[in-house]
């Protein structure tokens, strides 16, 4: 592809999430990447009411259809149900990189929901020369900080971005993401 790569942005659950929330963070995510980046922004059914069925399927449906070098990055519940499709579906097409923004950990010590529950193994089942990256405000009232730890505990192979003053939003600021997917592509 020509260009300076391709991203694919899960959005975030919750009624209105792709066009009144996440909608923001794409915009910073492309600001701040520039022109030369395609960011893919996918509408997966059902923000209102998210299952594992209906988004583990159209997640899986898009991650197919980037090219190879793409970077995958999931906002929130999408980060989570991104993170859980990856290790049911090792995708078909070779990844720079993975970004959880805000993501709640689902399983001991965090989230509980037998429909999301993450793998034990989770780390292992990731493609393991695809680096992992974890951002989390660190005034997430939504997903506590304390999850992004939960991750780094079952993915030891993950970076953590924790970031001061910045919310479940990040503050409508991704500059931090874009960087480290320049750096990826």
């Amino acid at each position: 592809m020509a260009g300076d790569g391709q991203v694919l942005f899960i959005q975030g659950g919750g009624a209105g999430a792709h066009d009144m929330w996440d909608d923001k963070l794409v915009r910073s995510l492309r600001h701040h990447l520039g022109s030369g980046c395609e960011v893919r922004y996918p509408r997966i059914p059902g923000e209102d009411d998210p299952s594992y069925a209906g988004w583990g399927a159209a997640i899986n449906t898009a991650v197919a259809a980037v090219d190879d070098g793409a970077v995958v990055v999931g906002h929130s519940v999408g980060g989570t149900l991104l993170i859980k499709t990856l290790t049911e579906h090792a995708p078909s097409r070779r990844l720079a990189a993975i970004v959880l923004i805000a993501a709640p950990f689902v399983g001991d010590g965090g989230w509980s929901s037998d429909e999301f529950a993450l793998p034990r193994d989770l780390g292992a089942r990731l493609p393991q020369s695809v680096p992992v990256h974890l951002f989390h405000g660190l005034d997430d009232t939504t997903a506590p900080p304390s999850h992004a730890h939960l991750y780094i505990s079952a993915i030891p192979q993950a970076h953590l971005h924790s970031l001061p003053g910045r919310d479940h939003q990040l503050n409508n600021d991704l500059r931090e993401v874009a960087e480290v997917i320049r750096r990826a592509q």
